[in-house]
């Protein structure tokens, strides 16, 4: 017996529609953590070109004026809240739009990856997650080698970017210590600058290939087996035996309602064998209505009723097969056919009026 599995085991197909929504609704979604870390990044350097050094210096005034009248806040009664509360006023004007701009960088970071979700799913407590048995499995499982090795190479890129870029400045650094402390921020803001723009470069393509990686292997995991796709699609839209049968049960009763029709009928035109049509007409109608037709079987049971029933059967073999063809049961008959139709339901009526009708 050969080890392999069977074709309908292996993941072979796209997956569907349905599957990619219910993943999506599920909050299982590409992410890629690299391409946060990089508008994180990118949100870093934004705040620290526009505004470190005036945020820098707005604390160090606001730090300086509660410093120099400290020897007058009383460590005891409302006097410390008053000093307390300034501080972290003064703390929290400084930091409070750096915090708002890397919120909204980690917000597109995750808009660029995938559309607005709101799922509970990845917080909801599963035994899995707590499972030391678990954890172990995904501690030495390949994901966590791989990521570990991608921590390993970024450390080892920006490592080396770092040396690059803050090493020719190092006669620069050496100098800053008995700087003004105005220069020291500038020199300190270029440094970092530059720091941030070689970072940025080398992390964004890591990102872009973080990103590739990690949106093949969910693609991959979401891949489903033909079978798969025969479940969904019977899901979807209903066992094919069990919508024949349905089919098959609606069709029977259409052809009760059909039949009990035939006794109302005004005459039968048949091939004569082959075809039935069943026809009422009367004077408040526009044009005669087909209210029966069948062939073979079927055109053998409306015979039978309308001999039953006293019902008049014509043989017209060529209006038979056309009627048969061109109407519906319930739908009026076509113009075309008025004429034939029009002298068969006058024969049926000038026999009615005079010695009577027998169905054959």
């Amino acid at each position: 017996m050969s080890d392999e599995a069977p074709e309908n085991d292996a993941k072979t197909e796209d997956p569907s529609q349905k599957k990619l929504e219910d993943a999506f609704k599920k909050g299982d979604v590409v992410k890629s953590q690299e391409v946060v870390t990089w508008f994180m990044l990118l949100g870093s350097a934004i705040v620290f070109a526009s505004m470190g050094p005036a945020a820098a210096q707005s604390l160090m005034g606001s730090l300086k004026g509660i410093m120099a009248n400290a020897d007058q806040v009383e460590l005891g009664g409302s006097g410390f809240q008053v000093f307390f509360n300034g501080l972290a006023l003064a703390t929290l004007g400084t930091v409070m739009i750096p915090l708002m701009v890397l919120s909204a960088c980690a917000v597109i970071a995750n808009l660029i990856q995938h559309k607005p979700l709101v799922s509970v799913e990845p917080i909801t407590p599963k035994f899995s997650k707590i499972s030391p048995l678990a954890g172990f499995k995904r501690l030495f499982s390949p994901d966590s080698l791989v990521n570990f090795g991608k921590g390993l190479f970024k450390i080892g890129v920006v490592g080396g970017v770092l040396v690059a870029v803050v090493w020719p400045e190092r006669d620069r650094l050496d100098t800053m210590m008995t700087a003004d402390p105005i220069l020291i921020l500038l020199n300190f803001q270029d440094i970092g600058l530059k720091i941030f723009m070689a970072t940025l470069a080398v992390v964004i393509v890591i990102a872009g290939a973080d990103y590739f990686y990690t949106r093949q292997k969910w693609w991959k995991r979401l891949m489903m087996t033909v079978q798969e796709q025969r479940d969904e699609y019977k899901q979807m839209e209903g066992d094919p035996h069990v919508k024949g049968r349905i089919r098959q049960l609606r069709q029977e009763r259409s052809r009760k309602r059909m039949m009990a029709a035939v006794p109302d009928a005004t005459v039968v035109i048949t091939n004569p064998t082959h075809f039935a049509v069943a026809l009422k007409y009367d004077r408040d109608m526009g044009a005669p209505q087909c209210v029966a037709k069948g062939a073979d079987a079927v055109a053998f049971r409306i015979r039978e009723l309308a001999k039953e029933h006293d019902v008049p059967i014509v043989e017209n073999p060529p209006l038979a097969r056309a009627l048969f063809a061109s109407v519906d049961v319930d739908e009026t008959i076509p113009t075309e056919h008025f004429k034939a139709v029009a002298e068969v339901i006058g024969f049926v009526m000038r026999l009615k009026k005079g010695a009577g009708w027998k169905a054959r």
